[in-house]
């Protein structure tokens, strides 16, 4: 095949994954505010993807992370073909859809780390993966980012519970503790998470494309992505965010606890402050574990509130499989792809099938905006109960 054709071919299939990226981890800026109706579903997928659309322009750290970081290329590394790519942005996707259609907000980072990996290793070889990279920029922060967030959450909630707790000044009593207030903070703090997301995982499609222009030789192995490739990847995201992903965000917003508004603004200001500081790092961090570990760490530090360990359990499962299992797919499709034209025929083929297939079944069981919305008392101002007068005008 055409070296042009593929480097069109392979730019193009990154930008589908980045929209797939943006509708998959929606859930992970507006999932809590719209399950305490902070903000109305339509209006939050818009305002997260015109955020998502800003962030990208913000910076390109993790870019060059992914350019440069996950796979050597370039003299004296190895060189990476654009095939190689392709298949291993196969992986990413057949995976992304999946979990998208079964709910499970797993990392849509991690498929697409796992797709490249698995796609390098078959095609080129062990070599070609920089392991002390993986870990040290990819693996150290899967683990210890929801877990600090997760803590940061918890400390946030149990201290926005503290500070606001009122009780009748005549029985002493305490009163139901609705923080209407929280509401209006979650628009700002979910705003937060939404820009913070658009300056870490745009810039993964960003980094892919940026890798098949340096392996293609039309661009210098080390360089940040070029203007078009981060208007393209910040419009590409924007799109899939208001796509929606209203499964993902049912599955965030109330499968894993019952989210109020103080518990709201908790999570999403520990998960924009992880995933803000990830990206002046560089580290290429699943926002989705970060938003996840941070919802369960507010619903832990609001005591009478129950936690869904299976729902939990399910999304813990996704995060291990994940990146192994985009491998496997990215593996077996540069298997294919090596044998030439007609593999990079089939794989495109059969990825497409697959694609349409998952999507015809999503159809069948679909989820809507008016599917994520259990609002229970959780925006109520405070209110005190009415004083009774005497005869004397006095007070009771």
């Amino acid at each position: 095949m055409d070296i042009t054709a593929m480097i069109a071919l392979v730019i193009a299939l990154a930008l589908f994954f980045d929209f797939t990226n943006g509708f998959h981890d929606t859930a992970n800026a507006m999932a809590t505010p719209i399950a305490t109706g902070a903000i109305k579903p339509r209006t939050a997928v818009a305002l997260a993807a015109v955020l998502n659309l800003v962030g990208a322009f913000l910076s390109t750290e993790v870019a060059k992370t992914i350019s440069s970081g996950i796979i050597r290329e370039g003299a004296p590394g190895v060189h990476i073909t654009p095939a190689i790519i392709f298949a291993g942005l196969i992986g990413a996707i057949v995976w992304n859809m999946f979990t998208w259609l079964r709910g499970l907000p797993s990392s849509s980072s991690h498929a697409l780390f796992g797709g490249l990996i698995g796609a390098a290793i078959v095609g080129i070889g062990v070599t070609s993966v920089n392991f002390p990279s993986i870990v040290s920029k990819v693996i150290i922060p899967a683990i210890a980012a929801p877990i600090i967030a997760g803590l940061s959450a918890w400390v946030c909630t149990r201290i926005a519970y503290l500070v606001t707790a009122r009780r009748d000044p005549a029985s002493g009593e305490k009163l139901h503790q609705g923080r209407a207030g929280f509401r209006i903070g979650q628009i700002f703090t979910s705003s937060l998470v939404a820009l913070s997301h658009g300056t870490n995982d745009a810039q993964k499609t960003m980094g892919v494309i940026t890798l098949v222009l340096i392996a293609a030789g039309a661009q210098a192995p080390g360089s940040s992505p070029q203007w078009w490739v981060i208007l393209a990847c910040a419009t590409a995201i924007g799109l899939g965010t208001y796509a929606g992903g209203w499964r993902i965000i049912r599955t965030v917003g109330t499968g894993l606890t019952e989210v109020r508004p103080a518990q709201g603004f908790s999570s999403e200001s520990s998960t924009a402050a992880a995933i803000l500081a990830s990206s002046h790092l560089g580290f290429a961090l699943s926002t989705t574990q970060v938003t996840s570990g941070s919802v369960i760490g507010s619903g832990l530090g609001r005591r009478g509130t129950s936690i869904r360990w299976g729902t939990a359990g399910r999304i813990a499962l996704g995060w291990v499989l994940t990146l192994p299992a985009a491998a496997l797919v990215g593996a077996i499709a540069a298997l294919v792809v090596g044998t030439g034209p007609l593999g990079v025929i089939i794989i495109a083929v059969v990825g497409a099938a697959s694609i349409v297939w998952m999507f015809a079944i999503s159809r069948r069981q679909r989820v809507g905006h008016n599917d994520v919305v259990e609002v229970e008392e959780a925006g109520e101002a405070v209110s005190f109960p009415p004083r009774k007068r005497t005869r004397k005008g006095g007070i009771s």
